[in-house]
């Protein structure tokens, strides 16, 4: 039998290869076990994960892992609550991070963040290393930290309303196909006249303006936006604002490849981003995850196959993404995931059961990493069925496996470094070096303040945009007749004003109603809006 290749953690490999006396030597391992731990025997750079295991024993001579240079071709991490996926995606982040390759990691529940502080030894961790071979030391990774919208201690993370684009809005705004096709005609007027929509006041205004008789008659050769759909898209984003999401769309815009960089001793940086003040806006932060895969997707090079990845992006909680989601939408998440490896970028979605993926992204996953489910209920019994008939065949009744797992404990199956699938293998996974819990409040803060990327993030700008430019026109001329106050309210008291009213109707409305914008927006097309590119999301970039 061809032995497991030792980790490739230099800080692990001494004491790997001195394992306790209980260890079988690999004559005496079974059968199938020696099988599995063949399967796993890389010669390249790989990631360990933990020892097979066959029963309630651990083997830690048959070593499950994860070649380098397969990661871009992306992975599940998949089980019921409670069974380990987060610390799974530690176990993995902390390794690409000793490896040399940037991790991006979203923080969902508020407890990713002590990978960025050394462990805590105790008898649980000392136990389970003994178990599974691992020489386990304390090690914290250098990490950024990071809050949607500043809501929360890390910095700031913004995206333009133009950059974030018209499909991806049309998600979080919930509108049907024919709200959303409207609201890519409002973009596509935008962009040709150089019209930025940096924020959502700035899409309020082109929206206003568009449906009044001056803009109606700007949108004849490109179609037409119906009072009934812009009301509902003004609403829309009424609510949006007063929930506070807001802060999400503005300037100072993160720069995606922020998330690429590597630290002293050549270790790739941890990108987390805490999102506990956002998870009750679930198709907001899930769509802005997208946004920053999209981002991405646009503005790396082609490498193709290289011998380690230039990012992996976790995705918790992908459900979310895929809940709703228009048959666009779902396109274009299936060709982002298809095209994106060969920029160099590995993605690992995380959810429940593999049921939560739509099949043709599904196919494209490489890596599967399956903690134990639960078939407590017809419906779970359903999933687990479906979850088993996505592996490989086995020498495993994996419908009785899955549902035996302990915490800490999974179902695996990787690529090889030839592209083929590896055995599948019931593996005891080893503890993550790094913490397992939240990092102390005033340590996260100290680690944000002294980021070298707050002060570029931090503040947010509100520069010249839509917003201004229409209003500035509309007040220009000193002849256009001043707006007729509302019957029964005083001029100028926007607190008595409807929302949709302080959108549509308000000063910004008086404004637009001015004839003088139909000149100027024939002539407003400038060479910055004639630079907007937009992808399969129809996000955007102005050329840097």
């Amino acid at each position: 039998m061809t032995s497991a290749q030792p980790p490739s953690d230099p800080a692990a490999a001494p004491a790997d290869a001195a394992l306790p006396d209980a260890v079988l030597p690999d004559a005496a391992l079974p059968d199938a076990v020696r099988e599995i731990a063949a399967g796993y025997a890389f010669t390249g750079p790989a990631l360990e994960l933990g020892a097979v295991l066959q029963g309630t024993d651990a083997y830690p001579q048959a070593q499950v892992r994860i070649p380098l240079g397969v990661l871009n071709r992306h992975g599940l991490v998949a089980g019921a609550t409670g069974t380990g996926k987060t610390k799974t995606l530690q176990l993995i982040a902390e390794q690409l991070s000793a490896q040399g390759v940037p991790v991006f990691l979203a923080d969902i529940k508020g407890d990713v963040s002590g990978i960025g502080a050394p462990g805590v030894a105790g008898d649980r961790i000392t136990a389970r290393a003994a178990e599974v071979g691992q020489a386990w030391t304390p090690q914290g990774c250098p990490a950024e930290f990071y809050a949607l919208g500043g809501q929360g201690t890390g910095i700031p993370v913004r995206a333009t309303v133009t950059s974030f684009g018209p499909l991806l809005l049309a998600k979080v705004l919930e509108l049907n196909e024919t709200q959303e096709s409207s609201l890519g005609l409002v973009f596509h007027y935008a962009d040709r006249h150089g019209l930025e929509l940096y924020d959502l006041k700035d899409l309020t205004a082109v929206i206003t303006f568009l449906t009044s008789p001056e803009g109606k008659a700007e949108l004849k050769g490109i179609g037409g936006l119906s009072a009934a759909t812009a009301g509902v898209i003004l609403r829309s984003l009424t609510v949006l604002e007063n929930e506070g999401a807001g802060a999400f769309f503005g300037e100072p815009e993160f720069d995606t490849v922020d998330l690429l960089r590597t630290a002293e001793q050549g270790r790739g940086v941890v990108s987390v981003l805490e999102l506990p003040a956002v998870q009750d806006r679930p198709r907001l932060f899930s769509t802005f995850l997208m946004w920053l895969l999209a981002d991405l997707y646009q503005e790396l090079p082609e490498v193709g196959d290289l011998d380690r990845p230039k990012l992996v992006f976790f995705f918790d909680e992908a459900h979310l993404l895929f809940k709703g989601a228009s048959k666009a939408f779902l396109e274009a998440i299936t060709q982002t995931v298809r095209l994106i490896r060969s920029k160099g970028v590995g993605i690992f979605l995380v959810t429940q059961t593999p049921k939560d993926v739509p099949a043709d992204v599904l196919a494209q996953l490489g890596n599967r990493v399956q903690h134990a489910l639960r078939a407590f209920t017809p419906d779970d019994a359903k999933a687990l069925k479906a979850t088993v008939s996505t592996f490989p065949r086995s020498g495993y009744d994996l419908t009785e496996v899955l549902t035996r797992l302990g915490t800490g404990e999974a179902v695996v199956t990787v690529l090889s470094e030839k592209g083929a699938p590896t055995p599948v293998a019931a593996t005891r996974l080893r503890a993550p070096r790094s913490l397992m819990g939240p990092m102390e409040p005033a340590a996260l803060r100290a680690a944000v303040d002294a980021s070298p990327l707050a002060a570029r993030y931090r503040d947010a700008i509100d520069r010249e945009s839509a917003y201004e430019k229409l209003a500035a026109r509309a007040a220009a001329p000193e002849d256009a007749p001043p707006r007729a106050p509302e019957p029964g309210r005083a001029p100028g008291r926007a607190s008595e004003r409807a929302p949709e009213q302080e959108g549509a109707g308000g000063l910004l409305g008086s404004l637009l109603g001015s004839p003088a914008l139909k000149s100027f927006a024939r002539s407003a097309g400038t060479q910055l809006g004639r630079e907007i590119t937009r992808s399969l999301f129809g996000t955007s970039r102005r050329h840097r």
